[in-house]
């Protein structure tokens, strides 16, 4: 149970900082401003949009899908949870994987959007060189309660600065899942871990995008 809430508040964080972002702009921005502006866009147009606010599943669906979705590096990080097993899976298994997962995510992530209340973000400096590729911006979370920690790791490429994973309360995402798929795995196999994520999906309301 306290694994399954890491990671909902995961996703529901994660969330609320990749959100409404063109992609363009990515190449042209930092790590750090890119993240600290979608996290300023998305927390003020969650909280405007009635739609989101009243739990219309399409429409946030929709939005996950679209707009949050591109600014994530989604290959690696299926890839990462599913770990030393990735290099065993046939194409046809990666191709499930990474259509299952990403629903699982969309979905997960459809539902934590509409939670968002009266969170705010504060971020602390991020020191990197031009060169680097790889960094991680961190950052509390303000709201009812303690705040919480959340730091994003992301890397460069050719089309940008992407997310590919989250640390909430010391925790990584995709460890968390890496955990979770590789138990799955050694008892019923890649196909095992696919059925399941299948299952999941189906019962929280089928393929999103």
């Amino acid at each position: 149970m306290k694994m399954q809430r890491r990671q909902w508040m995961s996703s529901l964080l994660i969330a609320g900082a990749v959100f409404a972002s063109p992609v363009v702009l990515a190449a042209e921005e930092g790590p750090d401003v890119m993240v600290q502006r979608i996290s300023t866009e998305v927390m003020d147009a969650v909280k405007a949009d009635a739609a989101i606010q009243a739990g219309d599943v399409n429409r946030i669906v929709a939005l996950v899908d679209s707009k949050i979705m591109p600014n994530v590096n989604f290959s690696r990080m299926t890839a990462s949870a599913v770990g030393r097993f990735w290099r065993q899976a046939t194409p046809e298994q990666q191709a499930k994987l990474q259509t299952e997962f990403k629903t699982l995510l969309v979905r997960t992530y459809a539902g934590a959007l509409g939670e968002v209340k009266d969170q705010s973000l504060s971020f602390k400096p991020t020191r990197f060189r031009a060169e680097d590729t790889d960094v991680v911006v961190r950052s509390v979370v303000r709201g009812r309660g303690e705040p919480i920690q959340l730091d994003y790791r992301l890397e460069k490429g050719a089309d940008g600065w992407k997310i590919y994973d989250l640390n909430v309360l010391g925790i990584w995402l995709v460890d968390t899942y890496r955990s979770q798929f590789a138990q799955e795995i050694n008892s019923n196999g890649l196909d095992g871990l696919i059925a399941t994520l299948t299952q999941r999906n189906k019962a929280s309301g089928g393929k999103a995008g």
